[in-house]
């Protein structure tokens, strides 16, 4: 049965629209809504609970949680750039048994829908990550960070060759439950970013998350030295967004069965209707929280009204609907 969709703001104020079936699902996660928050951006959710509830929207996507805990990299660890910002923070974290005590607990009895980040040095440290949460309840998914440096390979980022990849999903399915999904978070940092996706999709993976910060730096004009101490981090915010549209529009156009969660500099409701269209199954909403700490619940409300000025009635019509086909009426009139 619909309701009414009572609009508001600059996209169609004052219209009475039919509401938007928003479901969705990665691989096997089913979720009701389509908007999560981005990993490093909202901890476990706990302080953005205070500006919205969070089991309102499609899911939390914890901060990336190691075997160990980790103080970071030296600080300064952050700069802001023309629409966008740097870190380098360096996976700072508890570590994943103080992660499942803690964090995870609070998220299962907050009743969140949870996509656990996890990342490691190693093949090894991914493998022994999953066996961790291979048993504990109330996790929706596995977002596999390979966007880090192999420690086995002196510095390269697993992400960044296939076989890598490859390896770190591998070790990850092979130590998961079997009903958990398991997504690989792609690094824009490539020459072919379909290559690295076809090749987790072969190891295994369910799903692709794309696209993790790409490598920037800024250098400080007073003291003249890089503005951060790690020297480059990671680049995001809507700097980034027309780069991160490109990589799912290409990984969908390859690959248009493997579920994609769309990330890049999504600051509203048309920015994440540009990823659903690209093909994107599902969006994950980061920096524009820094400044705005109730956007992922705006974006999503903001997306609901978006796709129903458009004439869809559910989301999973617009998924990839920029791939399709030129109309044959507008191709008999260009023949004319």
């Amino acid at each position: 049965m619909s309701r009414a969709l009572i609009t508001s703001g600059p996209m169609g104020s004052g219209l009475n629209l039919p509401a938007v079936d928003m479901s969705t699902s990665i691989a096997s996660f089913e979720t009701p809504m389509p908007v999560f928050t981005a990993s490093g951006c909202a901890a476990a959710g706990k302080e953005l609970d205070q500006f919205f509830d969070i089991t309102q929207i499609g899911g939390i996507v914890t901060k990336s949680v190691m075997l160990n805990a980790r103080s970071g990299r030296a600080t300064p660890r952050m700069a802001e750039t023309p629409s966008g910002m740097l870190n380098s923070i360096g996976l700072q974290g508890p570590g994943i048994d103080a992660f499942i005590e803690n964090d995870l607990a609070w998220l299962r009895q907050r009743g969140a829908r949870t996509v656990v980040s996890i990342a490691g040095g190693s093949v090894e440290e991914y493998g022994k990550l999953a066996a961790k949460l291979r048993n504990v309840e109330g996790i929706s998914a596995i977002e596999v960070n390979i966007s880090c440096p192999n420690v086995e390979d002196r510095g390269q980022v697993f992400a960044c060759d296939p076989n890598s990849a490859s390896q770190v999903i591998q070790a990850v399915k092979r130590n998961s439950d079997t009903r958990v999904p398991i997504i690989a978070k792609l690094s824009p940092d490539v020459t072919n970013i379909v290559t690295i996706a076809q090749s987790v999709e072969r190891a295994g993976a369910d799903a692709v998350a794309v696209i993790n910060t790409t490598l920037g730096m800024v250098i400080n004009l007073d003291t003249m030295r890089p503005a951060l101490a790690g020297i480059t981090g990671g680049l995001s915010g809507p700097a980034i967004r027309p780069m991160a549209v490109r990589c799912v529009w290409q990984i969908h156009q390859a690959l248009p069965d493997l579920p994609i969660l769309g990330m890049g500099g999504i600051r509203n409701g048309d920015d994440a209707l540009q990823f659903i269209f690209a093909g994107a199954s599902a969006v994950s909403v980061g920096t524009v929280t820094f400044n705005d700490p109730s956007a992922p619940m705006r974006v999503q409300n903001e997306l609901e009204v978006a796709l129903a000025m458009r004439g869809f009635t559910t989301l999973r019509e617009a998924i990839g609907y920029a791939h399709r086909g030129p109309d044959l009426d507008e191709v008999a009139e260009e023949q004319e």
